[in-house]
């Protein structure tokens, strides 16, 4: 742990000079002189699968998110599409499928006290990594870990650590991350920890597939970013209302619209410039039909250019 907190103290050393630096830099440029323009954002922008609405195929799902401006989408796995029809409709609409969400990472958990349980567990896990790299993806979302009454949280940390690990040479071979979301799952309650939990596997295969809104509920999302750094590989988009929360319960919270609750989208952006985040975001919230879609697609916009 020592020598943790040893690295963290230099790379937090390390950025403030460079800060210092950077700032004395401003201070002493010659007076009308122009300063380079900032650098702008490379945010790409997604939406999970489940979130088209209508009866449309596989084809059109992606040709509407194609005319809607958005650069890709995320699918889950295990599933049971047809992968004919999937690569199909990539090809033809030139969308990339960005990843893939592990799909039973909640019912067969990596931390189930049963042993079988969490071998269907690993094998969703290593489904997931062989669609991801089927379908031209780079990553499995995972939710490593649930901690309850009748799994306690030394359990879950040591459990879910061990099966990871069993899946990691597949990571490795096919070069798709095993990314961990930060859910409501009672596990990794604060950055330090996550970082921690993440840096234990010494693997450049694992990071943060780190969801913004989850944290509003009892955090600060741009605290969690400085802290997890180059950790954060993709990131959720979602908002979450705390007056919602209080006047209706903790999962109202997120009944309500990307940039109109308590997500500090400002200072969510300053802090992923500060990290130098580049890459994926896909929105995770109530999907819907074109209209519904296109605000969405918006509000990302809108979003990315604070």
């Amino acid at each position: 742990m020592s020598d943790y907190l040893d690295r963290r103290n230099f790379l937090s050393r390390s950025a403030a000079t460079l800060a210092a630096s950077t700032a004395a830099g401003s201070l002493f440029a010659a007076e009308g002189e122009s300063q380079p323009a900032a650098k702008k954002r490379h945010l790409l922008k997604a939406v999970k699968i489940g979130m088209i609405g209508g009866d449309l195929s596989m084809l059109q799902k992606f040709q509407l998110l194609k005319e809607l401006g958005y650069d890709g989408i995320e699918l889950n796995s295990p599933n049971s599409y047809d992968r004919d029809e999937v690569i199909a409709a990539r090809d033809q609409t030139k969308l990339p499928i960005h990843g893939v969400v592990d799909s039973v990472h909640w019912k067969q958990t990596l931390s189930h006290p049963d042993p079988e349980v969490r071998q269907h567990g690993l094998e969703g896990l290593k489904t997931a990594l062989r669609d991801s790299h089927f379908f031209g993806g780079t990553s499995v979302l995972l939710v490593p870990a649930v901690v309850n009454k009748e799994v306690s949280y030394a359990d879950a940390y040591k459990r879910s650590q061990a099966e990871i690990r069993k899946a990691l040479p597949l990571a490795e071979e096919l070069g798709i991350k095993i990314l961990f979301e930060n859910v409501w799952n009672g596990f990794l309650l604060s950055p330090l920890e996550t970082a921690r939990y993440i840096d234990e596997f010494d693997s450049n295969m694992v990071g943060s597939y780190f969801d913004v809104g989850n944290v509003v509920n009892f955090g600060w999302p741009e605290q969690w970013i400085r802290i997890l750094g180059n950790r954060i590989v993709k990131l959720d988009i979602k908002e979450y209302s705390r007056k919602l929360r209080d006047k209706s319960g903790p999962g109202a919270g997120f009944r309500v619209k990307l940039g109109e609750g308590d997500c500090d989208w400002p200072a969510v952006m300053a802090a992923l410039d500060d990290i130098g985040f580049e890459g994926w975001g896909t929105a995770e919230v109530r999907g819907g039909d074109r209209e519904r879609l296109q605000d969405i697609a918006q509000r990302m916009d809108n979003i990315y250019g604070m």
